[in-house]
């Protein structure tokens, strides 16, 4: 291999910043962490306690830094933090790293200026160094205790403990018996503070390393009682892993390296001690060559040796170990630099008009910890930084981190266990657990049988298929089918939907729905709209109040009936259902669907699809639920099947499991998907009663449902979905859900809310469950889809670490079911300080 030398590392640097000159952009402070890139950072993992991370970190640290300083390979500081020690002052790794460079410093002869900081610890361990503090809320002290060999012009060696314990014992039993908890935010905000501090103050020519070593094994706890894995996942920074090489090492070694390829981590070596076994043959056999192994001499068990004379044993190893660091840190830093080149070159990306997407304002997603993108931003200091899923990655997206992480392990056994197997007449535990989960569910009351599509398009293209047929059978069109007559004997079909809904892009869905953008000649050729098409009664927050909307369609007498409510929850109230709307409503559907059967005659409106409660893509409008409720009576007492499009309002997304509750009327169809899953893999499902399934039954294959997918009910999508729908709703891991256990506590600060409804750049506010939308004020020319209005408002709010993507004129922000109120309440907040400085630029 070409060594890896600091100058090669300098003049790679220089080069990759010279070809990125992104626009600089301000950072938040309230950003939930921002990491430089601009020198390599390492976690050192270990797979069990006492297998040595201490002195693999020391070893690294004097191969960086005890170079001859002619030496084109060499290093100026190397930081080296332990955020949890516990046996302290008896036991401190930094304290070990701090002296064990001093000695190699002297033995090598190259200068060498070391510091060692310990900066909380609990007050037992003050107590032990016959020491006084003052014991703060948490039970810690600030210590800041610090032992110092200044060498001016040296490299600089810096070393911190962060928090520490007295017991020698896991950290969090520690923490418990010391009564000096730490919470994981702490944790992960001090060391955040330390590496940005030393990070940033670092220059081209100024070669920094970082060294996070962490507490026992992969999965032991953290302070909290978070694992460690999970504890330090936010920041997803790549790993040695020290392994095992004694009897049972192997096994140990693959499932602490499992379990954080699981977890998203990148693990650039694993090296061990060598205990004679050959250990590193059946490791770098199983781990194909791709991750280096490398092997430390046997470590002197004598407990008078300094092990200096070792660690000069060692010194081609650890060599070794740095030219692959710094080669995986150069890799990743030159891959993240050319991504969005690249991903401009060749991507096709959808809703997405290519010339006005520069390559500075491509967002480079480095990976996603719970509802947070962590984002790769080459014009600050090549750095890492998070952001706010505020679209929920197009509205699919639930998880928080523990709920990720959960998923990603369902989704690993089932792939392990089932990869993918065929469905029709076959039966499988992922699929079976998922389809009585939906039944006893979202589909409790009315359903019987569960489709299983890929997505929500294709979710309604089945519903329309069963809706059509279900009608055809009521209405006496087939009496007379067989398979000779099957082409002679047809009637033409359409639907009866509402102008604004969206059920899909598959060309089917596409005809289900009114004129729209997404349906003109320049999308879609085909598009002839074979429906009923009615303008809807909408509501909406304006000026802190509810507000009703009817459509010029209605009749003047309708007008009369506008007004307000004096709370959202008197929108859905079924005693509506008696008003004198509720009748104006009725005649008005009454009339139209006669009108239509006058106009159409030989056609039959054979369907109604709707979005209850929310038109999402459609603006993000909220329809009187009274109007839908009364869409549903009229159509069934016409024997019209009845389709909820639920791809993007079910499973909590509005509040509750199902809209159904919502409205107080059941379908006879439903479709279901997005959110379904936590967001983690596609999948959706099409619901049915009994009598639409027994409107395919027959003796010929012919009356069959013929419609299916490669993956229909793949085992990996019904297992995560399963996983979900329990998740969601078990008020043990859902601490949103409310003592009754049938809705979202809510989410949206009520006086935030109001604020941003009387504001004067805001038209209307829709809020429900996990959605906050407004559509911002316009003139005509710079409303719909196809407006650019909001960009400077989207660009502000990513500098904010919130990323949204708008509907034209109309944004919003998305969280998941699990998201806490106080991380609702600092988006509102966020939002509304720049909705002041959009309305005055």
């Amino acid at each position: 291999m070409f060594p890896v030398t600091a100058a090669l590392l300098r003049h790679r640097l220089r080069h990759l910043r010279r070809h990125i000159r992104f626009s600089s952009t301000a950072v938040s402070p309230s950003q939930s962490f921002h990491l430089p890139l601009n020198h390599p950072t390492y976690l050192v993992w270990s797979a069990n306690t006492s297998l040595g991370k201490t002195l693999v970190s020391t070893g690294i640290a004097a191969s960086f830094l005890l170079q001859p300083s002619c030496s084109a390979s060499h290093f100026s500081k190397l930081l080296y933090l332990k955020p949890t020690q516990t046996g302290f002052p008896s036991d401190s790794d930094s304290r070990f790293v701090f002296s064990k460079l001093n000695s190699l410093s002297l033995r090598r002869r190259i200068p060498l200026s070391t510091s060692n900081y310990v900066l909380r610890s609990s007050f037992p361990a003050v107590e032990s160094m016959g020491r006084i503090f003052e014991v703060g809320e948490t039970g810690m002290c600030d210590l800041n205790f610090c032992e110092e060999k200044i060498v001016t012009g040296a490299p600089e060696l810096l070393c911190k403990t962060l928090y520490a314990w007295e017991a020698a014992i896991s950290p969090h039993l520690a923490a418990e018996r010391e009564n000096a908890r730490v919470e994981d935010s702490a944790v992960l905000r001090m060391v955040e503070q330390c590496l940005t501090e030393e990070m940033e103050c670092g220059t081209e020519e100024t070669n920094v390393l970082c060294l996070v070593e962490t507490a026992g094994g992969v999965a032991s706890p953290g302070p909290s009682g978070t694992l460690q894995c999970d504890l330090y996942r936010p920041f997803r920074l790549p790993g040695i892993l020290v392994g095992d090489g004694r009897l049972g090492g192997i096994s140990g070694t693959i499932a602490a390296y499992e379990s954080l390829k699981l977890r998203g981590y990148d693990v650039a070596a694993v090296v061990f001690e060598d205990h004679g076994l050959v250990n590193e043959v059946p490791l770098t056999s199983y781990l194909r060559n791709k991750v280096p192994v490398l092997v430390l001499p046997p470590v002197p068990k004598d407990p008078s040796d300094d092990l200096i004379e070792w660690f000069v044993e060692s010194d081609d190893v650890f060599k070794a170990l740095k030219e692959t660091m710094v080669s995986a840190y150069l890799e990743r830093v030159e891959r993240l630099n050319g991504m969005a080149k690249q991903a401009g070159e060749v991507f096709w990306w959808p809703f997405t008009q290519h010339k006005l997407v520069p390559e500075e304002t491509v967002t480079v997603i480095d990976s996603r910890c719970g509802e947070n993108f962590t984002v790769y931003k080459a014009s600050d200091n090549n750095s890492l930084t998070q952001q706010f899923d505020a679209c929920a990655s197009w509205w699919t997206q639930g998880p928080d981190p523990a709920f990720q992480a959960e998923l990603a392990r369902e989704m690993g056994y089932t792939a392990a266990r089932f990869g993918h197997v065929m469905f029709p007449e076959n039966v499988y535990e992922p699929a079976l657990k998922c389809a009585e989960l939906l039944l006893d569910g979202v589909g409790k009351g009315w359903a019987s049988r569960v489709y299983f599509s890929d997505n929500g398009s294709t979710a309604i293209e089945i519903a329309l298929k069963m809706a059509f047929r279900k009608f055809c059978v009521d209405h006496g069109t087939l009496l007379n089918f067989s398979e000779s007559t099957e082409e002679e004997n047809h009637i033409v079909v359409k639907v009866l939907a509402l102008r604004g809904s969206y059920h899909g892009d598959t060309l089917g869905a596409m005809e289900a729905q009114a004129p729209t953008p997404y349906t003109g000649f320049l999308q879609q050729p085909w598009y002839t709209g074979r429906g009923l098409f009615l303008d809807p009664p909408t509501v909406f927050l304006s000026n802190g109040a509810w507000r009703l909307s009817l459509p010029e369609s209605f009749p003047q007498t309708a007008s009369e009936e506008c007004g307000t409510f004096t709370t959202r929850d008197e929108i859905f109230d079924k005693g509506r259902d008696a008003s004198s709307l509720a009748a104006i409503y009725s005649a008005y559907v009454s009339e139209q669907l006669q009108e239509c059967s006058g106009v159409m005659q030989s056609a039959h409106v054979a369907a109604l699809i709707i979005e209850p409660v929310i038109h999402g893509a459609g603006g993000m409008h909220m329809v009187d639920p009274l109007f839908q409720r009364v869409l549903v009576y009229e159509c069934r007492n016409r024997k019209i099947p009845v389709i909820f499009d639920e791809v993007f309002t079910g499973f909590w997304r509005l509040g509750v499991e199902t809209t159904a509750e919502l409205l107080g009327c059941k379908p006879d169809i439903a479709c279901f998907a997005k959110l379904m899953t936590g967001g983690m893999v596609p999948l959706a499902v099409t619901l049915a009663t009994e009598a639409v399934f027994d409107s395919f039954s027959g003796d010929s294959k012919l009356k069959a449902l013929l419609h299916g997918h490669s993956y229909s009910a793949h085992a990996m999508g019904c297992a995560t979905a399963a996983k979900a729908i329990e998740w969601f709703k078990d008020p043990e891991t859902n601490h949103n859900i409310t003592s009754q256990g049938g809705t979202l506590r809510e989410l949206w600060d009520e006086e935030l809310v109001q604020q941003i409804s009387s504001h004067s750049a805001v038209q209307r506010v829709v809020v429900l469950g996990t959605l906050f939308a407004l559509e911002l004020k316009v003139d005509a020319s710079n409303s719909g889809y196809a407006s650019l209005y909001a960009k400077s408002l989207l660009e502000m709010l990513r500098e904010d670490g919130i990323f949204m993507r708008p509907l034209g004129n109309v944004v919003y922000l998305m969280c998941g079911p699990c998201t806490s109120p106080e991380i609702c309440r600092r988006l509102l907040t966020k939002l509304h300080k720049r909705l002041g400085e959009f309305n005055r630029a």
